[in-house]
């Protein structure tokens, strides 16, 4: 049998080079015009049952399937098992303006995980989740022409984003205490290319900036009853070094001239905000389960601006619950687990002196996949809007399928044989 440290490295080489060609291949994860601005959409999906639960999960205490909202919880991964986690989402997005509105449709990958236990006591996994999306483009943007009175219009279109390749361990210190610590590693590239036509004349731009860093976090979770469990994560501010490569061309009269070829340089670095979250989970009649997190993230102290907008101090609220008929049973249809949850955001971006704020519906079932592991079938579906129609800004309506398989391989258990 293969070493477990053989089948990690193999498993975190597999989530990078999968990560890596979906990002490629992909003509665009996203398709918000909100992702234009710092380092894109910043997203909000998580791992299997917390999708269906408004994205909460810090408070939530589980033993069958890997939480990775909050480290500690990895501390009640059971001995000999072995949790996988791989998950897909499509969105259908709709903008609308004053004047227009326009549908695009995306495919992504949400996840891929795995989980397993040290030793008595102590756990660990390793998670990779897309970090933030970018998908735009610019029609038309006009510009003059310097020292002229005449106008030139350009096109600009973005893709890429960043991944969150992270380290989770948890450890019990006494029955109802769990402690947690997480290494985060940020990276990936932002591509943006742009064209513009002036009479026979036709330039021909693209800059990749290329982001890396690593963050550190650290969890609790207390048991304040055996049926209660409170929770809180802590993210601590760290700045992503970036550098730029550039590539231009431009036509002259049909002959094709280069104007900088793959010319690289350091690029502007970028914030990460400190993060407080808190979350309280409790189970009533062993039938419902109630999940309720807040988050609060300092992004006004980092100090950022945009063109036409600022960084501002973000709250999230979210709330979640779980109802599943009998976690014993023999049949199937007692099984399945029905959830539902609220997610509000209030925005991490100011454009105008107006927020960017959101909210999601969300709405999950969990469909048991054998009677002998925990592993399931995990579909999510989220209703969300953000934005308004007022001056420059643009109202994004967004419908968010996701697909989970939670899986639990048992390892090391020994056969009875009577």
């Amino acid at each position: 049998m293969m070493k477990l440290k053989t089948k990690i490295l193999l498993f975190i080489s597999g989530l990078i080079s999968i990560s890596t060609f979906v990002r490629a291949q992909s003509e665009g994860l996203t398709s918000s015009p909100y992702s234009l601005y710092g380092l894109g959409v910043i997203n909000q999906t998580s791992i299997g049952r917390s999708n269906g639960l408004g994205y909460t999960g810090i408070g939530l205490k589980t033993e069958t399937e890997i939480n990775n909202l909050n480290p500690a919880n990895f501390a009640l991964v059971p001995q000999n098992s072995f949790f996988y986690d791989i998950g897909v989402t499509s969105e259908y997005n709709n903008y609308s303006n004053a004047g227009t509105s326009e549908g695009r449709t995306s495919l992504n990958f949400s996840n891929f995980a795995f989980a397993f236990r040290i030793t008595e006591g102590l756990g660990a996994g390793i998670t990779m989740v897309p970090y933030s999306d970018v998908g735009y483009t610019l029609v038309g943007i006009q510009s003059n022409i310097e020292g002229t009175t005449e106008f030139f219009e350009s096109n600009v279109a973005g893709v890429g984003g960043l991944s969150d390749l992270r380290l989770n361990l948890g450890y019990e210190i006494v029955d109802n205490l769990r402690l947690g610590l997480s290494t985060s590693f940020l990276f990936g590239s932002i591509e943006e290319n742009e064209d513009f036509q002036i009479t026979s004349s036709y330039f021909q731009s693209t800059e990749t900036t290329n982001y890396r860093g690593i963050r550190l976090g650290f969890g609790l979770q207390y048991d304040l009853l055996e049926n209660m469990t409170i929770g809180s994560t802590l993210q601590f501010p760290t700045v992503l070094e970036g550098t730029l490569e550039r590539y231009a061309t431009k036509n002259l009269d049909g002959v094709d001239i280069i104007v900088e070829d793959n010319t690289t340089a350091d690029a502007s670095s970028f914030t990460m905000p400190l993060e407080v979250g808190i979350g309280l989970s409790g189970t009533l009649y062993k039938s419902l389960t109630l999940s309720a997190d807040y988050k609060k993230n300092y992004w006004g102290t980092t100090e950022q601006s945009e063109n036409l907008g600022s960084y501002v101090d973000q709250d999230i609220y979210a709330f979640g619950l779980e109802y599943i008929r009998s976690r014993d049973s023999y049949k199937l249809s007692h099984r399945i687990r029905y959830r539902a949850g609220f997610n509000y955001d209030n925005g991490y971006l100011a454009i105008g002196n107006t927020r960017v704020n959101g909210f999601n519906l969300t709405t999950g079932i969990g469909i048991p996949l054998s009677t002998g592991t925990n592993s399931l079938l995990n579909l999510s579906y989220s209703y969300g809007s953000k934005g308004q129609i007022q001056n420059v800004l643009v109202k994004e309506d967004y419908h968010l399928l996701t697909l989970n398989l939670s899986l639990e391989d048992l390892w090391f258990r020994k056969r009875k044989i009577n």
